[in-house]
């Protein structure tokens, strides 16, 4: 289980703090999909980074599995269980495929355990396992594999922060199957997808609305879901909360 206690965060801006996110309180139940959702500068991509590790929040707690995990690193949450998805996938030349899912996986992968890895992706895998994860990749490509990882690691948690970003609609549709595959298998995982895709939300088991640094709502899918779609978009909704 993951809970966020009153956590907060400002960076500085022209000599003065800025605030990002206010006060946040949140509990994500184990085996649950949350998609965050909430108007562009809301504080999503903020909060994503915070769970992760990789930005530490000014005030407040984060616990996970019942330790506080606020001042461990993204290496230490990471070893806890929590897997962090980035809006552009990393690059890393000289790095095959296989050895990067190995990397992921902590044990010596073997080639028919990757490539299994790879085809729940919808890879084929006999023309990446021994490709680059460099720039002959699409984003698309470099998106499913970047899954792949995640698949490799069985984590507890894990963070997608806007997947869709910067790949087509081909790759979009197959994105969202994949998610869908990964929620119907939800065991003791747990999910948080930064988002204001339709598609997205609607595979949600609940949804937070993030806007100016604060949650505005949080609940079941069934009870946030209607609201944000309709006569307009998921993303226009939350821009009437701000």
């Amino acid at each position: 289980m993951l809970e966020l206690k009153n956590v907060s965060f400002s960076v500085e801006n022209e000599g003065a703090p800025k605030e990002i996110l206010h006060d946040l309180n949140l509990v994500l139940e184990d085996r649950k999909l949350l998609v965050v959702t909430g108007p562009n500068g809301g504080g999503k991509s903020t909060l994503a980074r915070i769970i992760a590790g990789i930005e530490k929040p000014t005030s407040g707690q984060i616990l996970f599995d019942g330790e506080d995990i606020t001042q461990l690193t993204i290496t230490e949450r990471a070893q806890r269980g929590i897997a962090f998805a980035f809006q552009q996938p990393v690059r890393f030349k000289g790095i095959t495929v296989h050895n990067l899912l190995r990397i992921a996986s902590g044990k010596n992968l073997t080639v028919s355990t990757a490539c299994s890895y790879l085809s729940e992706v919808g890879l084929c895998a006999r023309d990446y396992i021994n490709r680059e994860v460099n720039a002959s990749l699409s984003g698309g490509e470099l998106k499913r594999i970047e899954i792949a990882t995640v698949l490799a690691r069985h984590s507890r948690l894990t963070v997608f922060d806007e997947p869709e970003a910067g790949i087509d609609l081909w790759s979009f549709q197959n994105l969202i199957r994949i998610f869908e595959s990964m929620r119907e298998n939800i065991k003791e995982s747990s999910m948080i997808i930064i988002s204001h895709q339709e598609r997205i939300l609607n595979i949600a088991d609940e949804i937070a609305v993030l806007a100016d640094g604060r949650i505005r709502q949080h609940g079941s899918k069934e009870e946030i879901y209607p609201g944000l779609v309709g006569t307009e978009s998921a993303q226009n909704a939350c821009e009437r909360l701000k």
